[in-house]
């Protein structure tokens, strides 16, 4: 018999990483998720992964606390072990994050740690210690922004961190293409989630100025984001790795 694959998705429990998690389940994939503290919501994510018929997990993780990641993926190992007989996972998607709206000139340097913390330190050091743990033919994906791309006041930390991640990936592609490991970069334009506190789906007005520069001429919403990340977890998408596929409707081009 087949084994199944399976795809870790860190902050999985809302937003783009509850749909991504639910389109790779739909794929035929097992799927792992991390929440940082809603509980409920994850459980809820767990829940829908269950009815594609697929199997769902999730575990309790600050992706931005280095110290903690030996003892989740302890964690992880145990499950993996118990439920599948080893403790290897195919995909790993880097989703988890927050955001701040702020100008260059008023960010501080709590805010910039934070930024670093959670969009590349961690993400850095949680792919590191899954080495040892990802199959080989398996993939990496990291989610960036088309803020990396394109330039609106008040993300510069933000958009900063997301240019480090994709100069990060291809890194990881060139170092790890000799086991099969393929490393991309999906990079959203503006979503309407709950992301840097909803302002891309609750302002109207925002929402307005984003339609007007979009070539598709709406705000994107998270169902536009899941299915590609979802079809770099298949074998479809093998001969696809250092690319960054910006999903963004057509912003400013």
């Amino acid at each position: 018999m087949t084994k199944r694959k399976i795809t870790l998705v860190t902050g999985g429990s809302r937003g783009l990483g509850r749909d991504m998690a639910i389109n790779i389940a739909k794929k035929g994939l097992d799927v792992i998720i991390t929440y940082h503290s809603n509980q409920s919501a994850a459980d809820e994510v767990v829940n829908e992964i269950t009815r594609t018929g697929s199997k769902g997990y999730s575990f309790q993780l600050d992706t931005r606390n280095v110290n903690s990641f030996d003892a989740f993926y302890t964690e992880v190992s145990s499950l993996l072990e118990s439920e599948y007989g080893s403790k290897h996972f195919d995909y790993l998607v880097n989703n988890a994050g927050t955001g701040i709206y702020k100008p260059f000139a008023e960010t501080t340097e709590e805010d910039f740690d934070e930024m670093m913390n959670v969009h590349f330190k961690g993400v850095y050091f949680l792919t590191q210690k899954a080495l040892p743990l990802l199959n080989n033919g398996g993939g990496i994906i990291n989610i960036s922004s088309g803020l990396a791309r394109f330039t609106l006041p008040g993300s510069s930390a933000y958009a900063s961190m997301k240019g480090g991640i994709e100069v990060f990936t291809r890194y990881l592609a060139k170092e790890l293409g000799s086991k099969g490991i393929r490393a991309n970069v999906v990079a959203p334009g503006a979503i309407a989630t709950d992301f840097g506190g909803g302002k891309n789906r609750d302002d109207e007005q925002r929402r307005g100025i984003i339609s007007s520069l979009t070539a598709l001429g709406r705000v994107g919403e998270a169902e536009d984001i899941g299915s590609i990340v979802a079809f770099l977890c298949t074998e479809e998408a093998h001969w696809i790795t250092a690319q960054r596929i910006e999903a963004s409707g057509g912003t400013l081009i």
